[in-house]
This record gives structure tokens, sequence and C-alpha cells, in this order.
């Protein structure tokens, strides 16, 4: 369905014995014995998927004992392989994550971070792991100020080595192997080395980024020798892309472990190539690698509709923003009033902003600022704030709640940028394990500075730029060791105790939104996960509702307005990888915007 096509707000209720319809209407397609689901071809550029699939073949997917949904059809099918070869979903999250950062450089890999929540089946417990990226210990808080203290623009300060922070992706990847994995270490590299030696075809998404990109991404020579032709031109689309250095990088962590990643060669070199940038030289040093570790947290839930509705906690926002606006619509028959009524957008979209106003206030790294983490998502504290929607028009202005809080520290509101890029995954394996896992380097391309065969992350520009305002701190300023704030929603919904639904996308700050979305169109609309996925985007995260061009969500303009909102109609580049758990299996969905497929078997 191309993206410049009406998108219908029909829901579709998951049936038993699901996948025998599909088959007969042929709306499925199998790789070996797994179902496979992939968006069209006939998307818009930069958004275009892969040549040569059946857009009859991308409907929706099930299967009966695994299934994994990604951005790239290349790091789909690496993952499936592991689990067909007895590997579980740790395991395939390992493998799928090194492809990732070979085929889609622009948004995850080894030089950024990622937040997991995981089940682990064996013990039913759910948790979560932060590889979140730290500032540098030599960073002041004045890092992104110029010399009369005003801060400085975002472009002037994501490109080149000040906006750098320490990876860690790579220290997630073997904590969670060392916790959970089952397959051997070393073996877990080898698909994404071999096409790394071999070569991949430049997909039209990444080719239209590069060339959009082409100022940037052509000051660091690496980075230019690799996304351009002889001739200075950026790579076109179906390009052979061969990456020996990303191959040798892999090599030494299949070998190694991440020894040489945090303590040797490959550390040198990220800190020498931050420290020598010619543009924005950083200040990260061996110390902040030597120092890193991943933080395992207890996840952030709350209950809605009798689900757990879990995720990731601070440094991410993504969890509490997401409980709150779903715990602020709790009073209200979201479900009677359906996914095209005017009203449920209403109350959706200041549902946001409400969450949106303590997001910002209120949320950092919690293990350098006290903060209110029980008080916010706190049944009486969202039943009051939740009154304020018991209206027919849009609110006039939104402030912070007072949530409980031990703390007496009086906080102002932040104003950081979080732009979109990032990528997510969500696994679920034969053994009843479910990963959801989202990855980033934060802007597209990150920092444009390439070391090794892979990018280096820009997420210190995740803080916020300004310490203060009007002398009162900002929680999300920036401070050595610490980690930014981030919009991540890596989220498992949980049962009974067990999982129903694993979700996540990219996007920025509007990722809150688009998984609120996804969530409340399985949950309270009875959509599949597909349908729940290609639903036409509604975002509020500040008052202007962003509206998704080129859908049936164009149609809701003029009642929002008249209900005293303002309106954008934008693109909308969300990439929800969703699957749901029932009693008769998987049922999955890539999304449609994006690259990504689904297999399972």
């Amino acid at each position: 369905m191309p993206l410049n096509a009406p998108v219908s707000f029909e829901t579709v209720k998951p049936r038993p014995r699901l996948l025998a319809t599909l088959i007969a209407a042929g709306l499925c397609a199998f790789v070996g014995q797994g179902a496979v689901a992939q968006q069209t071809t006939d998307a818009v550029a930069p958004e275009a998927s892969t040549a040569g699939s059946s857009s009859e073949m991308r409907k929706a997917a099930t299967a009966s004992n695994w299934m994994i949904s990604a951005a790239n059809p290349l790091a789909v099918e690496a993952g499936a392989n592991i689990l067909r070869s007895g590997g579980n979903a740790i395991d395939a999250m390992v493998t799928i994550q090194t492809m990732l950062g070979l085929v889609e450089p622009q948004s995850s890999g080894l030089g950024g971070g990622a937040f997991l929540v995981y089940f682990d089946a064996a013990s039913g417990k759910l948790t979560t792991l932060d590889g979140r990226e730290t500032a540098p210990l030599n960073a002041t808080p004045t890092l992104f100020q110029d010399e009369n203290g005003e801060p400085l623009k975002f472009y002037d300060a994501v490109v080149g080595g000040r906006s750098v922070g320490t990876p860690g992706t790579p220290a997630l990847m073997k904590t969670a192997h060392e916790k959970w994995g089952q397959l051997p270490w070393n073996s877990l590299f080898d698909p994404a080395i071999d096409i790394a030696t071999t070569g991949f075809e430049v997909s039209p998404r990444l080719a239209a980024l590069i060339a959009d990109d082409q100022e940037k991404l052509s000051r660091d020579p690496e980075a230019e020798g690799y996304f351009f032709d002889k001739d200075g031109a950026p790579l076109a689309a179906g390009t052979l892309l061969r990456n020996p250095k990303y191959a040798k990088t892999l090599q030494d962590l299949a070998v190694n472990g991440t020894v040489n990643f945090y303590q040797g060669q490959i550390a040198q070199d990220i800190v020498d190539k931050v420290k020598g940038a010619s543009w924005n030289p950083g200040v990260l040093s061996l110390a902040d690698f030597a120092t890193y570790h991943v933080k395992e947290r207890p996840a952030v839930c709350i209950e809605y509709r009798d689900h757990d509705v879990c995720g990731m906690g601070p440094p991410s926002s993504g969890a509490l923003t997401v409980g709150q606006i779903l715990g602020l619509l709790e009073p209200y028959d979201i479900a009677a009033m359906g996914p095209s009524s005017a009203q449920s957008w209403r109350l959706i979209g200041d549902a946001s902003r409400l969450a949106f106003a303590d997001r910002g206030r209120y949320m950092a790294d919690i293990d350098f600022v006290p903060m209110p983490l029980t008080g916010l998502l706190d049944k009486t504290y969202l039943a009051e704030r939740s009154k304020l929607l018991d209206r027919d028009t849009a609110l006039e202005t939104v402030e912070p709640g007072m949530p409980s809080f031990s703390h007496a520290m009086k906080l102002a509101d932040d104003e950081a940028i979080e732009l979109p890029s990032t990528s997510h995954f969500s696994i679920v394996d034969i053994y009843g394990n479910a990963v959801s896992m989202t990855t980033t380097i934060e802007n597209g391309f990150g920092s444009r500075l390439m070391v090794n065969g892979f990018m280096l992350n820009n997420e210190l520009t995740d803080f916020s730029f300004k310490t203060h305002s009007d002398g009162v701190p900002i929680a999300n300023a920036l401070a050595p060791g610490k980690r930014p704030r981030s919009s991540m929603a890596p989220t498992i919904v949980m049962k009974d105790d067990k999982p129903v639904i694993v979700t996540g996308s990219p996007g920025g700050s509007r990722i809150i939104g688009y998984v609120a979305q996804s969530l409340i169109g399985m949950i309270d609309w009875n959509m599949s996960p597909k349908d729940a996925i290609d639903m036409p985007h509604l975002v509020n995260r500040f008052g202007t509702f962003d509206l998704e061009a080129g859908t049936d969500a164009e149609n809701l303009a003029s009642a929002l307005e008249g209900m005293g909102f303002k309106t954008d109609i934008r693109d909308l580049n969300s990439g929800i990888h969703a699957i749901m758990i029932t009693e008769d299996g998987l049922i999955g969905g890539a999304d449609s915007r994006r690259e990504g497929i689904v297999v399972g078997e």
C-alpha cells in the first residue's frame, strides 16, 4: 500500500487459525517453513523497500513456534537462521544487531547504544538492560554552548567528535549473551562477517539518505570513501557495497569479546577519531571506555485494560511517557469511540501533551537526578490529571503536574532536540523468550564520523544544551558519566504474567506516540499488529497535531482544528515492528513505511 494512498482505519480482529485464512486469501508466502510479511515496493522513496518482492506476501505473518520482525530483510533472515539452528532470542538479537549495523548504518550499530526489554521464559521474569551511551568524564555542562554561553545550533553540535558518547551496544550484546545466550558467542557474527566481506546491495532508502546528507557525510574521509563512489557521487541504489573494515571489527568481537572494544585498539581508534576530528573535536577518552558498564534495571510497568504495559525506565522517558498516556486514557472508552473518531484523537493528543509536559520537567538519568518515578505513574495522580481531558475541545494550555516526590528539588523544563533515526526489532523464540530492542546512533549517520567500518553516535546532543532556565536546573543537563534522556520505548505487554505483545519503533521523540498508538490499536481497537502498525499516524507532543501525509489522518484535520488544535500534515516515518502472542500462535507485523519484514515458523 503506497504511502500516498488513503489508508483505512478499519480494524481487524485476530482470529483462531488465522494462518490458514491468510494462506487461502493469498496473503502469506513462505521462506522454508516460515511465513514472511514485508512492506510494499511502491512506497515513496526514501522509504522504498528492496526490489523484487511481491506485495501479495507482505500483508501479515503468523507462526506457531518463533517469529522475528525487524527493519531489514538481511537482518531478519540472519536472525531466523540462528533460531532455526537452535539458538534463542538473545542469540538472534546479537546477530540481528550486527547485521543492522552493516545494512542500515544510518540508524544503529557498534558505535551507538541500545535498550533491551527481555522476558526470560525459564524464570518467568521480565527485566531490562540499559546500554545507553555515557557522557565523557572530561565533558563539561557547557559543552554545547558558545563563548557567550548561548546554546549551539543543533547541527553545529552534531557533526564531528564533540557529540560522541561512549558506545554501549557492544557491551549490551555481550552482557545479554553472558546472562541468557545459548549458542557460542563467536558463531553469532558469521552472517554479518560474510555479508560485509561479499557485499550487499545498497537499498533505495539507504541511497536516498546518503544523497540527502551529502554535505555532512562527506566531511569525514573514511565515511566519504565508504558512502560515495570514486567520482564523489553518493552511492546509487543497487550498488554492491563491501565493508572489510567492519568484517575485521566483527571478527575481533567474535574472538576476543568486547575486550579490545573497551580496553584495546578499537577503543583507541575511536578516541583518536573523536579527538582528531577536523570538525568539532571531542573529549572522549580511554577512561570512558574502561569504566563503561551496562546496567540491568527493573522494567517500568503500568496496568492498562487488564494488561501490564512494561518498558524501559530512566534514562529513557519511553516507558514512563507511554505509561502516562495510557494511564490518562484509562477512564475513557476509546474502544467505543473507535480509530476514526476525532474525539478519540483529541483524548490521545491531549493525554500525550500532558505526559510530554511531565517528561520535559522530570525525566532524565535517574542515577544523576532524583525523579518521582513512582509518582509519575501513580493511579491517583493520573486519575486527577485525567480529569483535565473531560471536555470536548483541546486544552488551551498544558503544564507539568505535581506528582508525589520525596525530593524537594525544583526543576525547569527541558528543550532538548531529539531527531528521528534509530531501529527497532522484536523477537519471540521457540522457548517462549521475548526480546524488544530499540537501538540507535541518534541522528541519521550519527556524528558522521566512521571508524573501523561503523558510524559513531551523536548521542550527547540528546542532552539539554542549556543547564538552567531562569536559574532553575534542568534535569537532562549534561554531566560527566551521565546518560542522556531518550524516547526509545521497547515494550513488552504482559497479561497473567506472560508476554502477549512485543513492540517498539524508531522516530525520535515521536517514538512515544507511535508506540502508544500501536498499543491502543491492538488493545482497544482489537487490531492485528500489522493493521495497528499501518494505521495512519496522528502524533501530538507539544500542541501541534502531526497528521501523516497521504493517509486518512488528513481527513481529521478540520475536526481537530475545530477543537482548537493546530495541525501539520507531514511524513511520519515510523518503523514499528510488533509481534502478538496468542493461544493460537504468533501474529506479526512490520512497518510498511520502511524495509522491514516478518519471518516466523
